[in-house]
Order: C-alpha cells, then structure tokens, then sequence
C-alpha cells in the first residue's frame, strides 16, 4: 500500500497581535528555550519554530517502504546528493516516513537491526547537514501491526514503546532541528476496532507513552520538540478534538499537532464530474483548516500539514488537468500561510526525479514556490479551444489576479501587443480574433500556441491555444482484463467519462455517480490514441449493453456503447 486515503474564524484582535507579534519573532528560535505552558496569547518558541520550517517535503516510498529494502517501491537508494538538492529547490523541512517492522527483532527486546539504525541516522544526518528541519517518524508500521493493538494490547504497546526507546536512545543528541513523530495516520481498523471511543482511547495511550519515552531518555531528547497526529491524521472535528484532550494533559509547550490532506476527495481523484476547482474545492479546503486552526493554532499549538497533495496523482499527475491542478496548489499554499501552518508535500518520487533532480512538472513547482512568498494569479481555464473550420471570434477569460497585476503576455519570445492582439479589462482578458486567428493558422489539430501571461509578482499562467474538432471513437474488441478503445482525439483532451446501462441504471464502480473515477476506471493514452477502461472498471459491470459518455475539455460529449458477455468486451459508437 503505497499510499492512503484521508479524509475563519474572522481574525479578532488577539489574533492580530498573535499575528504581529510572530512576524517579529526569530526565524531560527531555539525550540529548547522556555515557554509558558498556558501562554496562548502570545505566539509561542514552538510556534516560531514550526513557522520556520516553511516548506517542506517528504522523502515519501523510500525508507518506509514495507519490505527489507528501501528500493522495495521503485525508488532508487537515498544518496546525500537528493538531500541537498532538496534544500537547494528551497525547502527548509523534511519528512523522513520509516517503516520499521522489517528490522524489529523478536520478543521480548524488539531490538532494531543495528545496520537499518544506522542507515537511517545517516539520512537524518545528511539532512540535517544540509541545514532542513527533519521530521523523523514511525509510519507504516500503523497498519502493518499498530493497527491490532485492541485485540493484542499488550504486546503492540510493548513493541511500540520498544521502538521509539531505541530510535530515542539513537537521536537523542542530535540537533533539535530534529523532530519525532508518534505515528504517520493512525487507525485500528485493520485490528477489528469499530468503536471511535476504543480508538481514541489507544491512539493517546499510544502519544502519552511515546511522549513519556521520548522525554525521559534525557539529553536533547527533554526538549526535542515532538508531533502528535489525529486519529488517522484527519482533520474531522471529533478527532482534533480528541488530539486537543492528549495535548492539553501533556501540558507541554513543545508539542505540534498534525494532520494530513488530500483535497475534496471527488476533485482530488477526478470522479463524480468534478473536474474543475470550483467553490466547492475550495469551500473543503477553507472549512478544515477553519476547523484546525479553531482547534489548535488559535490556542497556541503550532500545526504541520505532515502530508498534501492530491490522491489522483497516485495514479498519474494528469489525472486533474493541469490549470485545475495549479489552481488548487496555488489556493491551498496561501490559506494555510494565513493559518500559519507549515505544509510537506507529498512525493513517492512522482514529482522531484531522485535520479537528476528536476521537477515533473516545472509549472506546479513554480506555483508552490511562488506561494512561500506570495500570491499567483490564475485563471478561469488553461485551454483556450478553436473549433476548426468555424469563424474564430473574440474570446474572453476570466481572470484570478489574487492582488497582482499582468505585465506581459507573450507567444514565446514575441510580444504580444495590447489593444491590438489583447485588451484587459479589471480581471476580464479578452484575445483578439486576428490573433487567434494568426495562431491556427497552420490548420493543424492539437496547441497551435502557448501563450505565457506574466505578472508582476508570482509564476507565470500558460494559456494553451488549441485547435479541435469532435473526436471519432472506432470498433473494438478485448478482454475485461485488456480493452481499448480507438479514438482520433482531434486535438481534444478527456475530461471525464459516465457510464450507464440502457436501462439507465449507472455502471461501474461507486455506482452513487455515473460518473467515473478518472485513471482507476479508465484513462486516455494520446501517444497511442486510445481510451484504454481498465479492469477495475469491468469488475463492478454487468453482462449486457453499456452506455458510455466521454467529455471532452473543449465541450463535446461523444456517446460510445460496449457490450459486455463474460470476460468478452466488444465497443462500437453509439
């Protein structure tokens, strides 16, 4: 399992001066330093300290990998090189997940293997020589066997308390730039337990042991600055409730609470026509952290978003298109600046290459970049369609300024000029005819042009100018282990696919919405100019006539019907 699925106030003057008094405060404070306990009107040693961490990123299927060796999930070994570079792209924290079951001995010392210690005091000790925060953890080893503490209590808490002694005794004179993690997203589910009540009960047995361990192993370790997470690291009332209970009897001024996100789960994973990140996205997104904020920030502990991103990118970073994608990113890092929350981003190696060291994606970068400091503007759409053989006529775009102001718009190195190619008026662009005329002008199906919009602060908003027609779906055979449809895309790109019987009952997977999960179910592959509907999808299908629905970007929606008989598929244009 790679990976896992989760689920304002108005400032009043306090919170203004909690605010003012913060900006002032040392970037670098020494965590150690004392601080009241009940102070929360005053922003708190810990609370400069998290701030400072601002950004980070996690060394995500690596070292916690389930299986004996680190490259057990494709990634390469860590090298000190992916450290520094890391810091180099501007991050100033690290998430090291670690996975220990593998090397745990057996009862009743549970000893560590002295070989796996060390490699991984090596990679905190790359990261904190390359001058990071470092938060290092236990991690999957909560659904591996934490997770059947109810049934096997004594045993899981001896264990636990087993590991976090020895990784206390290991670290406990390293720098306190260095932080420990109780547990990455804790449940009990796979154990059986129903009860939230049994639940919250274990996972602060679980923090107040960790917390006891860790303190009394003396040295660095009395003033280590330690991360509590939620139950299952979510962000639901009842569980930050919960937390708020173990913190406040801790009553330590050293403690940050976590938690973790992935967005509106149907924007997050493309299902349920949720393809744009629309009022709803972001309601999600400003009703969290409202609520983690209200819980914990507002009362003087300090938050990390230990994990975000967006679940789709498990399958492919394509699955939300790319301006949806950004727009997301850019919303999400400015919200949770003004909460004073420290975000980690996500990343089983599907965004920085461990290998050469360049982004995936350069766009996203810039945007999360963009967002340490500051604002992006945005805007209502990155595609801009043409429908060819038709008159080009003005086109208009909403645009998401967000403060900033446009300086430029260009196609590549040519300037494009206002009044005669654009107008700009307040957020509304408006591209001249002519000039989208000149940019189809090769007659060619797909992005004639992209035209790069500059702003006076921020990254920069692509527009993609593109040339279509309505996409041709052909005749096709295969297996529900192996079907693809032909398609001649014409310049479009899939948004998102619906399916139903000829009854009209919905077909599939989730069968709450016909429309289905994007990637899980089905996915466009361009280069080969398919449309391939995966196994997953056939698996909750039944035998007869199914109607499929694809929606493309640029507003056309091509109906297609499969005919299913056993493991026999058979498709042709409805």
């Amino acid at each position: 399992m790679k990976r896992k699925r989760t689920k304002l106030l108005n400032f009043t003057l306090v919170t203004a001066l909690i605010l003012s008094l913060l900006s002032s405060a040392v970037a670098s404070a020494d965590a150690a330093e004392n601080s009241s306990a009940n102070e929360t009107a005053a922003p708190s040693k810990i609370q400069a300290y998290v701030s400072d961490m601002e950004p980070g990123w996690n060394l995500g299927n690596s070292l916690d990998a389930v299986g004996e060796d680190e490259t057990a999930w494709g990634n390469p070994r860590i090298t000190k090189e992916l450290i520094q570079n890391i810091a180099a792209q501007g991050y100033k924290s690290i998430r090291i997940p670690v996975t220990w079951e593998a090397h745990i001995g057996e009862a009743p010392d549970y000893k560590i293997d002295s070989a796996y210690m060390n490699r991984v005091q090596e990679v905190v000790d790359w990261a904190l020589d390359a001058n990071l925060y470092v938060m290092l953890n236990v991690h999957h080893d909560s659904w591996r066997w934490v997770s059947y503490m109810e049934k096997d209590h004594d045993n899981v808490l001896a264990r636990y308390n087993a590991v976090w002694t020895q990784i206390a005794e290991k670290f406990k004179h390293s720098s306190n730039k260095l932080m420990f993690e109780s547990i990455n997203e804790p449940r009990f589910t796979e154990g059986g337990t129903t009860n939230e009540a049994v639940a919250y009960r274990m996972l602060d047995e679980l923090n107040t042991s960790f917390h006891k361990i860790v303190r009394s192993s003396g040295a660095n370790n009395a003033n280590r600055p330690l991360v509590l997470p939620t139950l299952h690291t979510s962000s639901n009332q009842a569980d930050l409730d919960a937390l708020n209970q173990t913190i406040s009897k801790l009553n330590d001024p050293r403690i940050i609470a976590t938690v973790h996100y992935y967005g509106f789960w149907p924007f997050s994973v493309n299902i349920a026509g949720y393809t744009t990140f629309n009022e709803e996205v972001q309601k999600d997104i400003t009703d969290t952290f409202d609520r983690v904020y209200n819980a914990f920030t507002a009362k003087g502990i300090p938050v990390i978003v230990g994990e975000y991103g967006l679940l789709g990118f498990d399958q492919h970073t394509g699955v939300i298109e790319q301006g949806e994608k950004l727009k997301f990113f850019e919303f999400i890092a400015h919200y949770l600046h003004q909460k004073q929350m420290t975000t980690m981003l996500w990343d089983n190696g599907q965004h920085f290459s461990r290998t050469d060291y360049t982004w995936s994606d350069p766009e996203l970068y810039n945007v999360m970049k963009a967002g340490w400091e500051g604002r992006s503007a945005t805007a209502e759409t990155d595609l801009i369609y043409l429908n060819a053989g038709e008159a080009v006529q003005d086109r208009t775009i909403k645009l998401n300024l967000n403060g900033n102001k446009l300086r430029s718009l260009t196609n590549g190195s040519t300037s494009l000029i206002k009044v005669k190619h654009y107008t700009l008026k307040g957020d509304t662009l408006t591209l001249k005819a002519d000039l989208l005329k000149q940019l189809a002008s090769s007659g060619e199906l797909g992005v004639n042009a992209k035209l790069t919009a500059k702003f006076n602060n921020g990254a920069d908003w692509t527009f993609h100018i593109i040339s279509s027609t309505t996409p041709v779906l052909s005749k096709a055979s295969g297996t529900t282990e192996s079907f693809a449809i032909p398609v001649a895309f014409n310049g479009n790109q899939l948004a998102t696919m619906e399916a139903n019987y000829t009854n009209g009952e919905i077909a599939g997977p989730q069968n709450w919405t016909s429309f289905k999960e994007f990637a899980y179910t089905f996915s466009p592959d361009y280069d080969r100019q398919v449309i391939e509907l995966k196994p997953a999808f056939f698996k909750e299908t039944n035998d007869g006539e199914i109607i499929l629905k694809f929606h493309f970007w640029n507003g056309d929606v091509v109906s297609y019907k499969i005919t299913k008989k056993g493991s026999s598929i058979v498709g042709e244009p409805a």
